[in-house]
């Protein structure tokens, strides 16, 4: 699998958020947390990408996922 750049837009109170952050580690693959919450400009940057004010946002090598979607990101990182 190659090197990907991976960025989860998260809060600490969201389980969406840990599902998604446990997915890429299970699957070894490094990433970025941004956590909104306490992050105002992580926030209006996730907001910028994916004009959403919910989280989880996951951003993999520029293609923007909504929600915790397994099967659009394995299909992402089998690129």
């Amino acid at each position: 699998m190659k090197n990907h750049k991976v960025t989860i837009y998260s809060t600490t109170t969201c389980p969406y958020c840990v599902y998604a952050k446990d997915y890429f580690k299970n699957k070894g693959v490094a990433f970025e947390d941004k956590n909104v919450s306490n992050d105002r400009a992580a926030g209006q940057e996730m907001i910028a990408k994916s004009g959403q004010m919910g989280v989880p946002v996951i951003d993999i090598d520029g293609q923007i996922i909504v929600g915790f979607q397994p099967n659009i990101f394995e299909e992402l990182l089998n690129k």
